[in-house]
C-alpha cells in the first residue's frame, strides 16, 4: 500500500503516537467518515489493479489467437497443384546411353508455378507434405523405366522390361519437403517412353503445409 495513503488512513481512522524530546504526543482521529472513504478507496484501487492485470492477460491471449488465425489463413491461401505431360508430338523419347531428367513440356495445370516446364523440376515453395505421381506409356520395343528423385535421392520408380506388347506403368508417393527441395523424374539409361500430350505425365500437389 502507498505510504501516503497508509498515513492518511491511520490519521483519520486511528491514533498516531509520536515522541518529541521525551514528550508523547497523541493525535486522535475525529473523522470516522473519512476513515470509511479511505478504506473504500484502497479497496477499489486494489480491485482496479486486479482488473487491469486480467485485461492485460486477455489482450495477450487475444493477440496470440489473432496471430494463429492469420497463420492458418496464410496456410490456406498457399495452393500448389501441377500436372504436365511430356509432349513430343507422338514419338519415342529415348533410349539414351545415360540417365536424363525427363522434361514434361506440356503443362496441364500449374497452380503456384512451382513446376518449371523448361527444366522438368518441381521446387517446393513452402515446407509441407506433398503427393507426387508418375505415369508412362511405352511401345515395348525397349525397356521403360522412370525414377522419381527428391534432390539427389532416389525415392520411387516404375518400369517394365522389353517385350512384344505395349506397356504402361506408374507410381505415387507422399513426400515431406522443405522449402527449396527439388523433385524431378529421370528416364533411365537405355529406356524410353512414349511422348505425347496425354500418356506420360508427372503430377503433384501440396497436401498440407508444415
Amino acid at each position: 500500500m502507498n505510504f501516503t495513503i497508509l498515513w492518511f488512513v491511520l490519521l483519520f481512522c486511528g491514533s498516531i503516537s509520536a515522541q518529541d524530546d521525551g514528550n508523547a504526543t497523541e493525535i486522535q482521529s475525529y473523522h470516522p467518515d473519512m476513515c470509511d472513504l479511505r478504506r473504500e478507496f484502497v479497496a477499489i484501487r486494489e480491485k482496479l489493479g486486479a482488473v487491469e492485470t486480467r485485461l492485460k492477460d486477455s489482450e495477450t491471449r487475444l493477440k496470440d489467437s489473432e496471430n494463429q488465425i492469420m497463420e492458418l489463413r496464410n496456410k490456406e491461401r498457399t495452393k500448389v497443384i501441377f500436372s504436365a505431360a511430356t509432349g513430343g508430338g507422338s514419338r519415342d523419347i529415348g533410349p539414351f546411353n545415360t540417365d536424363i531428367t525427363l522434361i514434361y513440356r506440356t503443362v496441364i495445370t500449374n497452380i503456384g508455378n512451382a513446376y518449371n516446364q523448361f527444366t522438368g523440376i518441381f521446387v517446393a515453395p513452402v515446407a509441407g507434405v506433398y503427393h507426387f505421381s508418375i505415369f508412362y506409356h511405352a511401345g515395348g520395343r525397349h525397356m521403360a523405366m522412370l525414377k522419381l528423385y527428391k534432390n539427389n535421392q532416389l525415392i520411387a520408380m516404375t518400369h517394365h522390361h522389353q517385350q512384344d506388347s505395349p506397356g504402361n506403368g506408374g507410381n505415387s508417393v507422399f513426400l515431406q519437403l522443405q522449402q527449396g527441395d527439388q523433385v524431378y523424374v529421370r528416364l533411365a539409361a537405355n529406356a524410353y517412353v512414349w511422348g505425347t500430350d496425354y500418356h506420360t505425365t508427372f503430377s503433384g500437389l501440396l497436401v498440407t503445409q508444415m
